[in-house]
């Protein structure tokens, strides 16, 4: 099995201060390697490096297409704490036409406890967010199983990260396979993301690929092998795009 992706719904561009690509040359390396469609989500605060509220109010002034791909103007937002509040006031998440929701470290109020199963079933509630971020870091397990079952009924996406393979522990890696695992077994769809951080990482899946074809993961629960496909996936769960 060979598995083409067509949509990379997780980057990132040098608003967030550690990324180093503008969103035109992210979506010329889009361009240039067959994508269909980007989602452009940057960092919200209190991310140290993100870009001020004023990012997300005007982001609706880009066009819809550069250099010929689709662009999608979302977020990727933090998770605070176990009640799953994110880091976004109401009224700019109804403005992201796409949103990833993610533990980070610094933003994390609860990151000492050892499950963390509650915050990522408090996330999967809130009705803004479309994709749970870079969840197999190891840092935070979880229980995949109740989790990947609760995505799957309240119509979200678990993403596997290909920068989870470059940049996290060991552990984490191996957390993204039972991640997968999982998801097939009962049925819950997943994005995979470049989460990329320069230009040259818009559209590389490879790492995580190897790990799905390994594993012969349905092409039915990729949610973003086409535009078409993802942008279904959003509308069904109420976005207006």
């Amino acid at each position: 099995m060979s598995i083409n992706i067509k949509v990379d719904a997780h980057t990132h561009t040098n608003c967030s201060d550690h990324a180093f690509g503008t969103i035109w040359e992210n979506m010329r390396v889009a361009a240039e390697r067959g994508l269909e469609l980007v989602c452009m989500t940057n960092h919200t605060r209190p991310m140290p490096d993100s870009p001020h509220n004023w990012h997300f109010t005007t982001m609706h002034e880009l066009p819809e297409y550069i250099e010929g791909v689709r662009l999608l103007k979302g977020c990727e937002s933090n998770v605070l704490n176990k009640r799953g509040e994110i880091s976004l006031e109401p009224s700019l998440l109804e403005r992201a036409q796409v949103v990833v929701a993610s533990i980070h470290q610094p933003c994390y109020e609860d990151r000492a406890m050892i499950d963390h199963t509650e915050t990522w079933l408090n996330v999967l509630k809130n009705p803004y967010v479309d994709i749970l971020g870079h969840s197999g870091d190891s840092r935070c397990p979880y229980d995949i199983d109740k989790v990947a079952r609760a995505a799957r009924d309240a119509g979200k996406c678990i993403e596997i990260n290909n920068h989870t393979y470059s940049v996290r522990p060991q552990k984490s890696i191996e957390n993204c396979r039972k991640i997968a695992e999982k998801c097939k077994e009962v049925g819950c769809g997943i994005v995979v993301s470049s989460d990329a951080h320069t230009p040259w990482d818009v559209g590389n899946f490879s790492s995580a690929l190897k790990m799905l074809e390994e594993i012969d993961f349905p092409e039915e629960l990729i949610m973003n092998l086409s535009a078409e496909k993802f942008i279904g996936f959003l509308r069904a769960s109420g976005k207006n795009i």
